[in-house]
Protein backbone atom coordinates (compact mmCIF):
# COMPACT_ATOMS: atom_id res chain seq x y z
CA UNK A 1 0.00 0.00 0.00
CA UNK A 2 1.23 3.73 -0.87
CA UNK A 3 1.23 5.70 2.23
CA UNK A 4 1.70 8.98 0.04
CA UNK A 5 -1.31 8.42 -2.03
CA UNK A 6 -3.49 6.81 0.63
CA UNK A 7 -7.41 8.27 0.76
CA UNK A 8 -8.91 8.19 3.60
CA UNK A 9 -13.01 7.97 3.92
CA UNK A 10 -15.63 9.69 5.91
CA UNK A 11 -14.45 7.46 9.01
CA UNK A 12 -10.80 7.68 8.49
CA UNK A 13 -11.31 11.63 8.20
CA UNK A 14 -13.59 11.73 11.68
CA UNK A 15 -11.16 9.62 13.36
CA UNK A 16 -7.87 11.80 12.44
CA UNK A 17 -9.70 14.68 12.96
CA UNK A 18 -10.53 13.96 16.92
CA UNK A 19 -7.07 12.41 16.85
CA UNK A 20 -5.75 15.42 16.26
CA UNK A 21 -7.44 17.42 18.78
CA UNK A 22 -6.30 14.93 21.27
CA UNK A 23 -2.63 15.10 20.16
CA UNK A 24 -2.87 19.33 20.49
CA UNK A 25 -4.59 18.93 23.46
CA UNK A 26 -7.70 20.20 22.72
CA UNK A 27 -9.50 17.40 23.83
CA UNK A 28 -8.79 14.52 25.91
CA UNK A 29 -9.55 10.65 25.55
CA UNK A 30 -12.07 10.54 27.39
CA UNK A 31 -14.26 13.28 25.42
CA UNK A 32 -12.53 11.84 21.92
CA UNK A 33 -13.52 8.04 22.53
CA UNK A 34 -17.64 9.13 22.78
CA UNK A 35 -17.24 10.72 19.57
CA UNK A 36 -15.46 8.25 17.65
CA UNK A 37 -17.84 5.14 18.90
CA UNK A 38 -15.28 3.81 20.12
CA UNK A 39 -13.43 2.43 23.82
CA UNK A 40 -11.02 4.99 25.87
CA UNK A 41 -8.31 1.65 25.22
CA UNK A 42 -9.07 1.91 21.41
CA UNK A 43 -8.30 5.53 21.04
CA UNK A 44 -5.63 5.17 22.64
CA UNK A 45 -3.81 2.43 20.60
CA UNK A 46 -5.53 4.79 17.68
CA UNK A 47 -3.41 8.12 19.12
CA UNK A 48 -0.18 6.10 19.50
CA UNK A 49 -0.26 4.78 15.89
CA UNK A 50 -1.37 8.18 14.70
CA UNK A 51 1.74 9.49 16.15
CA UNK A 52 4.18 6.38 15.06
CA UNK A 53 3.16 6.38 11.01
CA UNK A 54 0.88 8.96 10.68
CA UNK A 55 -2.56 9.04 9.09
CA UNK A 56 -2.25 6.04 7.30
CA UNK A 57 -2.53 3.95 10.42
CA UNK A 58 -6.15 4.20 10.45
CA UNK A 59 -6.83 2.87 7.02
CA UNK A 60 -7.46 -0.78 7.90
CA UNK A 61 -5.09 -3.38 6.81
CA UNK A 62 -7.13 -5.47 4.38
CA UNK A 63 -8.09 -2.47 2.32
CA UNK A 64 -7.18 -3.81 -1.17
CA UNK A 65 -6.39 -7.12 -0.65
CA UNK A 66 -9.19 -9.44 -1.69
CA UNK A 67 -11.13 -11.63 1.00
CA UNK A 68 -10.60 -15.15 1.18
CA UNK A 69 -14.51 -15.89 0.81
CA UNK A 70 -14.36 -14.53 -2.15
CA UNK A 71 -15.91 -17.31 -4.92
CA UNK A 72 -13.34 -18.03 -7.26
CA UNK A 73 -13.85 -16.16 -10.82
CA UNK A 74 -13.91 -19.93 -12.90
CA UNK A 75 -16.42 -20.94 -10.19
CA UNK A 76 -18.72 -17.97 -10.49
CA UNK A 77 -18.35 -18.23 -14.57
CA UNK A 78 -19.27 -22.18 -14.05
CA UNK A 79 -22.55 -20.78 -11.71
CA UNK A 80 -23.73 -18.42 -14.46
CA UNK A 81 -23.18 -20.95 -16.97
CA UNK A 82 -25.31 -23.37 -15.44
CA UNK A 83 -28.06 -20.66 -14.46
CA UNK A 84 -28.09 -19.87 -18.56
CA UNK A 85 -28.05 -23.95 -19.59
CA UNK A 86 -29.21 -26.80 -17.65
CA UNK A 87 -30.44 -25.02 -15.16
CA UNK A 88 -32.40 -21.90 -16.94
CA UNK A 89 -35.52 -21.05 -15.37
CA UNK A 90 -35.27 -22.60 -12.22
CA UNK A 91 -35.55 -19.91 -9.31
CA UNK A 92 -32.38 -18.98 -6.76
CA UNK A 93 -33.03 -20.73 -3.80
CA UNK A 94 -33.95 -23.82 -5.85
CA UNK A 95 -30.38 -23.39 -7.88
CA UNK A 96 -28.66 -22.75 -4.93
CA UNK A 97 -29.63 -26.59 -3.57
CA UNK A 98 -29.42 -27.95 -7.28
CA UNK A 99 -25.64 -26.47 -6.70
CA UNK A 100 -25.01 -28.34 -3.46
CA UNK A 101 -26.62 -31.63 -4.50
CA UNK A 102 -25.31 -32.13 -8.18
CA UNK A 103 -22.07 -29.92 -8.78
CA UNK A 104 -21.04 -29.68 -4.96
CA UNK A 105 -20.59 -26.16 -4.73
CA UNK A 106 -22.10 -25.26 -1.36
CA UNK A 107 -23.00 -21.36 -1.24
CA UNK A 108 -25.50 -19.16 0.15
CA UNK A 109 -28.85 -18.49 -1.59
CA UNK A 110 -27.79 -14.27 -1.09
CA UNK A 111 -24.26 -15.18 -2.92
CA UNK A 112 -25.77 -16.96 -6.01
CA UNK A 113 -28.26 -14.09 -5.54
CA UNK A 114 -24.96 -11.60 -6.14
CA UNK A 115 -23.24 -13.84 -8.72
CA UNK A 116 -26.28 -14.25 -11.04
CA UNK A 117 -27.35 -10.44 -10.42
CA UNK A 118 -23.72 -9.32 -11.83
CA UNK A 119 -23.98 -11.43 -14.60
CA UNK A 120 -27.43 -9.27 -15.45
CA UNK A 121 -29.68 -12.83 -14.36
CA UNK A 122 -32.58 -11.82 -12.34
CA UNK A 123 -35.06 -13.90 -10.79
CA UNK A 124 -37.28 -15.81 -13.28
CA UNK A 125 -40.51 -15.13 -11.04
CA UNK A 126 -40.63 -11.97 -8.87
CA UNK A 127 -41.86 -13.21 -5.33
CA UNK A 128 -45.27 -11.55 -4.89
CA UNK A 129 -46.21 -9.31 -1.89
CA UNK A 130 -47.90 -11.38 0.58
CA UNK A 131 -51.68 -10.00 1.36
CA UNK A 132 -53.19 -9.71 4.52
CA UNK A 133 -54.84 -12.20 6.18
CA UNK A 134 -55.19 -14.70 9.39
CA UNK A 135 -53.17 -17.65 10.22
CA UNK A 136 -55.59 -21.13 10.90
CA UNK A 137 -53.85 -23.23 13.68
CA UNK A 138 -52.63 -26.30 12.43
CA UNK A 139 -53.70 -29.79 13.21
CA UNK A 140 -51.99 -30.82 16.37
CA UNK A 141 -51.14 -34.71 15.06
CA UNK A 142 -50.17 -36.21 12.09
CA UNK A 143 -52.98 -37.67 10.60
CA UNK A 144 -55.83 -35.89 11.57
CA UNK A 145 -56.52 -33.90 8.65
CA UNK A 146 -54.89 -34.49 4.86
CA UNK A 147 -55.93 -31.50 2.16
CA UNK A 148 -56.45 -32.86 -1.35
CA UNK A 149 -56.56 -31.51 -5.07
CA UNK A 150 -55.03 -31.80 -8.32
CA UNK A 151 -53.42 -29.58 -10.63
CA UNK A 152 -53.29 -29.32 -14.26
CA UNK A 153 -50.33 -27.88 -15.73
CA UNK A 154 -47.94 -28.51 -18.35
CA UNK A 155 -45.97 -31.08 -15.89
CA UNK A 156 -43.98 -32.09 -18.81
CA UNK A 157 -42.70 -28.94 -20.63
CA UNK A 158 -44.40 -26.33 -22.29
CA UNK A 159 -44.40 -27.97 -25.81
CA UNK A 160 -46.46 -31.01 -24.38
CA UNK A 161 -50.00 -31.27 -23.19
CA UNK A 162 -51.26 -30.70 -19.94
CA UNK A 163 -51.54 -33.43 -17.50
CA UNK A 164 -52.79 -33.33 -13.54
CA UNK A 165 -51.39 -33.78 -10.51
CA UNK A 166 -53.36 -35.52 -7.80
CA UNK A 167 -51.72 -35.28 -4.23
CA UNK A 168 -52.75 -34.85 -0.96
CA UNK A 169 -50.77 -33.45 2.05
CA UNK A 170 -50.70 -33.32 5.67
CA UNK A 171 -52.08 -30.33 7.30
CA UNK A 172 -50.15 -30.62 10.94
CA UNK A 173 -46.88 -30.62 9.17
CA UNK A 174 -47.19 -30.25 5.31
CA UNK A 175 -46.01 -33.71 4.37
CA UNK A 176 -46.87 -34.18 0.97
CA UNK A 177 -48.21 -38.19 1.69
CA UNK A 178 -49.09 -38.98 -1.46
CA UNK A 179 -49.69 -38.12 -5.27
CA UNK A 180 -49.76 -39.29 -8.80
CA UNK A 181 -49.96 -37.72 -12.29
CA UNK A 182 -52.96 -38.71 -14.42
CA UNK A 183 -53.83 -37.40 -17.82
CA UNK A 184 -57.34 -35.89 -16.01
CA UNK A 185 -58.48 -35.50 -12.59
CA UNK A 186 -60.45 -38.74 -12.17
CA UNK A 187 -61.41 -40.94 -8.71
CA UNK A 188 -59.18 -43.52 -10.15
CA UNK A 189 -56.47 -41.33 -9.37
CA UNK A 190 -57.89 -40.05 -6.26
CA UNK A 191 -57.92 -43.80 -5.18
CA UNK A 192 -54.92 -45.10 -5.98
CA UNK A 193 -53.51 -41.92 -3.80
CA UNK A 194 -55.90 -42.57 -1.09
CA UNK A 195 -54.70 -45.97 -1.25
CA UNK A 196 -50.86 -45.90 -1.46
CA UNK A 197 -51.31 -43.43 2.12
CA UNK A 198 -53.65 -45.76 3.59
CA UNK A 199 -51.52 -48.84 3.08
CA UNK A 200 -48.11 -47.23 4.28
CA UNK A 201 -49.12 -45.21 6.87
CA UNK A 202 -52.89 -45.94 8.31
CA UNK A 203 -56.32 -44.47 7.67
CA UNK A 204 -56.49 -40.76 8.01
CA UNK A 205 -58.70 -39.24 10.52
CA UNK A 206 -60.55 -36.76 7.97
CA UNK A 207 -60.05 -35.67 4.54
CA UNK A 208 -60.60 -31.65 3.03
CA UNK A 209 -61.35 -31.58 -0.48
CA UNK A 210 -63.08 -28.88 -2.74
CA UNK A 211 -67.24 -29.90 -4.16
CA UNK A 212 -65.66 -31.50 -7.16
CA UNK A 213 -68.30 -34.63 -8.41
CA UNK A 214 -66.00 -37.27 -8.10
CA UNK A 215 -65.88 -37.01 -4.18
CA UNK A 216 -70.14 -36.06 -3.94
CA UNK A 217 -73.31 -35.61 -5.65
CA UNK A 218 -73.67 -31.99 -6.24
CA UNK A 219 -76.97 -32.11 -8.74
CA UNK A 220 -79.80 -30.72 -7.28
CA UNK A 221 -82.88 -33.12 -9.30
CA UNK A 222 -85.34 -34.53 -6.83
CA UNK A 223 -84.61 -37.77 -4.63
CA UNK A 224 -85.31 -40.80 -6.46
CA UNK A 225 -87.79 -43.57 -4.34
CA UNK A 226 -84.72 -45.67 -3.37
CA UNK A 227 -82.48 -42.86 -2.37
CA UNK A 228 -85.56 -41.31 -0.07
CA UNK A 229 -86.02 -44.80 1.42
CA UNK A 230 -81.64 -45.11 2.25
CA UNK A 231 -82.26 -41.50 3.89
CA UNK A 232 -79.84 -39.64 1.00
CA UNK A 233 -78.54 -39.91 -2.51
CA UNK A 234 -76.11 -42.65 -2.78
CA UNK A 235 -72.37 -41.80 -2.74
CA UNK A 236 -70.03 -41.42 -5.43
CA UNK A 237 -67.31 -44.05 -5.48
CA UNK A 238 -64.79 -42.29 -3.85
CA UNK A 239 -67.21 -41.35 -1.24
CA UNK A 240 -68.57 -44.55 -0.87
CA UNK A 241 -64.41 -45.65 0.01
CA UNK A 242 -64.71 -42.34 2.70
CA UNK A 243 -67.84 -43.96 4.59
CA UNK A 244 -66.37 -47.77 4.52
CA UNK A 245 -62.65 -46.38 5.82
CA UNK A 246 -64.75 -44.24 8.61
CA UNK A 247 -62.83 -41.14 6.97
CA UNK A 248 -64.44 -37.84 7.59
CA UNK A 249 -65.11 -35.77 4.59
CA UNK A 250 -65.10 -32.39 4.64
CA UNK A 251 -66.09 -30.18 1.99
CA UNK A 252 -63.77 -27.21 1.30
CA UNK A 253 -66.07 -23.98 0.07
CA UNK A 254 -63.32 -21.92 -1.15
CA UNK A 255 -59.44 -22.23 -2.44
CA UNK A 256 -58.30 -20.14 0.97
CA UNK A 257 -60.00 -23.37 3.40
CA UNK A 258 -57.67 -25.77 1.71
CA UNK A 259 -54.87 -23.11 1.26
CA UNK A 260 -52.11 -25.25 2.63
CA UNK A 261 -52.77 -27.57 -0.66
CA UNK A 262 -53.40 -24.96 -2.61
CA UNK A 263 -49.87 -23.38 -2.08
CA UNK A 264 -48.51 -26.50 -2.80
CA UNK A 265 -48.96 -26.30 -6.23
CA UNK A 266 -47.16 -23.37 -6.79
CA UNK A 267 -43.86 -24.94 -5.31
CA UNK A 268 -44.52 -27.74 -7.58
CA UNK A 269 -45.14 -26.25 -10.50
CA UNK A 270 -41.74 -24.55 -10.31
CA UNK A 271 -39.24 -27.19 -8.59
CA UNK A 272 -41.36 -30.05 -10.25
CA UNK A 273 -41.35 -28.98 -13.05
CA UNK A 274 -37.32 -27.95 -13.33
CA UNK A 275 -36.80 -32.08 -11.73
CA UNK A 276 -38.48 -33.66 -14.38
CA UNK A 277 -37.01 -31.45 -17.31
CA UNK A 278 -33.52 -32.14 -15.84
CA UNK A 279 -34.42 -36.03 -15.44
CA UNK A 280 -35.94 -36.26 -19.36
CA UNK A 281 -38.98 -37.14 -18.23
CA UNK A 282 -41.27 -37.53 -21.45
CA UNK A 283 -44.43 -40.00 -20.56
CA UNK A 284 -46.93 -40.16 -17.39
CA UNK A 285 -44.96 -43.20 -16.22
CA UNK A 286 -41.75 -42.19 -16.28
CA UNK A 287 -43.17 -38.81 -14.21
CA UNK A 288 -44.55 -40.90 -11.66
CA UNK A 289 -41.05 -42.47 -10.83
CA UNK A 290 -39.29 -39.13 -10.89
CA UNK A 291 -42.51 -37.90 -8.30
CA UNK A 292 -41.49 -40.99 -6.21
CA UNK A 293 -37.44 -40.03 -5.62
CA UNK A 294 -39.00 -36.39 -5.69
CA UNK A 295 -41.17 -36.18 -2.68
CA UNK A 296 -38.74 -37.01 0.34
CA UNK A 297 -36.17 -34.85 -0.81
CA UNK A 298 -39.30 -32.04 -1.00
CA UNK A 299 -40.85 -32.84 2.30
CA UNK A 300 -37.32 -32.67 4.01
CA UNK A 301 -37.02 -29.34 2.57
CA UNK A 302 -40.63 -28.18 3.77
CA UNK A 303 -42.08 -30.47 6.21
CA UNK A 304 -42.41 -28.87 9.79
CA UNK A 305 -42.50 -30.96 12.80
CA UNK A 306 -46.25 -31.14 14.39
CA UNK A 307 -47.19 -29.69 17.88
CA UNK A 308 -47.39 -33.22 19.16
CA UNK A 309 -45.42 -35.72 17.85
CA UNK A 310 -48.12 -38.73 18.33
CA UNK A 311 -49.98 -40.17 15.50
CA UNK A 312 -54.19 -39.43 14.68
CA UNK A 313 -53.57 -42.31 12.22
CA UNK A 314 -55.75 -45.57 12.53
CA UNK A 315 -54.35 -48.98 11.90
CA UNK A 316 -56.07 -50.91 9.38
CA UNK A 317 -58.04 -53.91 10.50
CA UNK A 318 -56.79 -57.53 10.13
CA UNK A 319 -60.00 -58.28 8.62
CA UNK A 320 -60.20 -55.52 6.12
CA UNK A 321 -59.81 -56.55 2.64
CA UNK A 322 -58.13 -53.29 0.87
CA UNK A 323 -58.67 -54.88 -2.44
CA UNK A 324 -62.78 -55.06 -2.08
CA UNK A 325 -62.45 -51.64 -0.74
CA UNK A 326 -60.77 -49.49 -3.39
CA UNK A 327 -62.58 -50.48 -6.30
CA UNK A 328 -65.31 -49.57 -8.63
CA UNK A 329 -68.44 -51.31 -7.52
CA UNK A 330 -71.63 -51.88 -9.90
CA UNK A 331 -74.63 -53.79 -9.03
CA UNK A 332 -76.02 -56.07 -11.28
CA UNK A 333 -78.64 -58.55 -11.18
CA UNK A 334 -78.09 -62.30 -12.74
CA UNK A 335 -79.63 -63.01 -15.78
CA UNK A 336 -81.18 -66.35 -16.61
CA UNK A 337 -78.23 -67.20 -18.54
CA UNK A 338 -76.14 -67.08 -15.09
CA UNK A 339 -74.40 -64.15 -16.76
CA UNK A 340 -74.34 -60.33 -15.99
CA UNK A 341 -73.08 -57.26 -18.42
CA UNK A 342 -70.69 -54.65 -17.92
CA UNK A 343 -69.71 -52.21 -20.36
CA UNK A 344 -71.11 -54.23 -23.23
CA UNK A 345 -68.97 -57.49 -22.44
CA UNK A 346 -70.98 -60.36 -20.49
CA UNK A 347 -69.61 -62.61 -17.50
CA UNK A 348 -70.66 -66.03 -17.23
CA UNK A 349 -70.91 -66.59 -13.82
CA UNK A 350 -69.16 -70.39 -12.40
CA UNK A 351 -70.87 -72.55 -10.10
CA UNK A 352 -69.47 -73.15 -6.79
CA UNK A 353 -69.63 -76.23 -4.38
CA UNK A 354 -71.87 -74.09 -2.34
CA UNK A 355 -74.18 -72.81 -5.02
CA UNK A 356 -74.71 -74.35 -8.90
CA UNK A 357 -76.95 -71.61 -9.84
CA UNK A 358 -76.92 -67.73 -9.52
CA UNK A 359 -80.06 -66.39 -11.79
CA UNK A 360 -81.60 -63.33 -10.33
CA UNK A 361 -78.80 -62.93 -6.98
CA UNK A 362 -78.14 -59.13 -7.06
CA UNK A 363 -74.28 -59.55 -7.29
CA UNK A 364 -71.33 -56.82 -7.17
CA UNK A 365 -68.67 -55.81 -9.84
CA UNK A 366 -65.98 -54.99 -8.76
CA UNK A 367 -64.03 -52.94 -10.71
CA UNK A 368 -60.29 -52.78 -9.52
CA UNK A 369 -57.73 -50.19 -9.92
CA UNK A 370 -55.56 -52.79 -12.05
CA UNK A 371 -57.95 -53.40 -14.61
CA UNK A 372 -59.26 -56.83 -13.48
CA UNK A 373 -63.19 -57.32 -12.57
CA UNK A 374 -64.45 -59.38 -9.61
CA UNK A 375 -67.53 -60.63 -8.99
CA UNK A 376 -68.43 -60.62 -5.30
CA UNK A 377 -71.95 -61.70 -3.78
CA UNK A 378 -72.64 -61.66 -0.01
CA UNK A 379 -68.65 -61.22 0.40
CA UNK A 380 -68.43 -64.30 -1.51
CA UNK A 381 -65.68 -64.03 -4.61
CA UNK A 382 -68.05 -65.63 -7.32
CA UNK A 383 -65.72 -67.28 -9.96
CA UNK A 384 -66.61 -65.69 -13.62
CA UNK A 385 -65.52 -65.62 -17.26
CA UNK A 386 -66.21 -64.05 -20.13
CA UNK A 387 -69.34 -65.36 -21.52
CA UNK A 388 -69.68 -66.79 -25.17
CA UNK A 389 -71.49 -64.00 -27.58
CA UNK A 390 -75.45 -64.23 -28.48
CA UNK A 391 -76.25 -64.52 -31.90
CA UNK A 392 -76.96 -61.26 -32.48
CA UNK A 393 -73.62 -59.86 -31.06
CA UNK A 394 -72.30 -62.14 -33.58
CA UNK A 395 -74.13 -60.85 -36.24
CA UNK A 396 -73.23 -57.20 -35.52
CA UNK A 397 -69.41 -57.93 -35.11
CA UNK A 398 -69.66 -59.53 -38.47
CA UNK A 399 -71.53 -56.64 -40.09
CA UNK A 400 -69.12 -53.81 -38.72
CA UNK A 401 -65.89 -56.20 -39.71
CA UNK A 402 -66.65 -55.71 -43.52
CA UNK A 403 -68.52 -58.98 -43.97
CA UNK A 404 -70.31 -58.20 -47.44
CA UNK A 405 -73.86 -59.70 -47.04
CA UNK A 406 -75.18 -62.29 -49.64
CA UNK A 407 -77.30 -60.36 -52.21
CA UNK A 408 -81.32 -60.76 -51.73
CA UNK A 409 -83.18 -61.70 -55.15
CA UNK A 410 -84.89 -58.97 -57.47
CA UNK A 411 -88.47 -58.88 -56.64
CA UNK A 412 -90.70 -59.56 -59.13
CA UNK A 413 -93.07 -56.77 -59.87
CA UNK A 414 -96.44 -56.99 -61.33
CA UNK A 415 -96.68 -55.95 -65.26
CA UNK A 416 -100.38 -53.84 -65.52
CA UNK A 417 -102.16 -54.98 -68.35
CA UNK A 418 -103.19 -52.32 -71.38
CA UNK A 419 -105.64 -49.22 -70.27
CA UNK A 420 -109.19 -49.76 -72.56
CA UNK A 421 -112.45 -48.60 -72.33
CA UNK A 422 -115.33 -50.56 -70.79
CA UNK A 423 -117.85 -52.58 -73.30
CA UNK A 424 -121.26 -50.81 -73.54
CA UNK A 425 -122.81 -53.79 -72.45
CA UNK A 426 -120.42 -53.48 -68.65
CA UNK A 427 -122.35 -53.30 -65.49
CA UNK A 428 -120.48 -49.85 -64.76
CA UNK A 429 -121.55 -48.61 -67.57
CA UNK A 430 -125.20 -49.10 -67.15
CA UNK A 431 -125.44 -48.09 -63.18
CA UNK A 432 -124.01 -44.44 -65.04
CA UNK A 433 -126.84 -44.52 -67.42
CA UNK A 434 -129.69 -44.80 -65.02
CA UNK A 435 -128.28 -42.96 -62.39
CA UNK A 436 -127.99 -39.97 -65.08
CA UNK A 437 -131.42 -40.60 -66.05
CA UNK A 438 -133.00 -40.75 -62.31
CA UNK A 439 -131.03 -37.54 -62.09
CA UNK A 440 -132.35 -35.22 -64.78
Amino acid sequence: MNEETVSLGQREQKRALVLNQVVAGLATVGEGAPALGLSIRQVKRLKAADQQAGPVRLVHGNRGRSTVWAVPAPVAARIVALAQGPYAGVNQQHLTELLAEREGICLSRSTVRRLLGGAGLTAPRPRRPVRAHRRRERRAKFGMLLQADGSRHHWLGLDGPERTLIGMIDDATGTVVGAVFRAQEDGIGDLLVLEQIVRQRGIPQALSVDRHGIVQVNHRTPLTLAEELAGGRAPTQVGRVLGELGIAHIAAHSPQAKGRVERLWGTLQDRLVAELALAGVTTLAEANRCLADYLPRHNARFAVPAADPGLAELAVPATLDLAQVFCFKHTRVVRPDNTISFAGQPLQLLATPERQNWVKARVELHERLDGRQVVVYQGQVIPCRPAPQDAPTRRAQAGTAGATPAPLPTPIRATSSPSRAPAASHPWRQYRGVTKSQNS
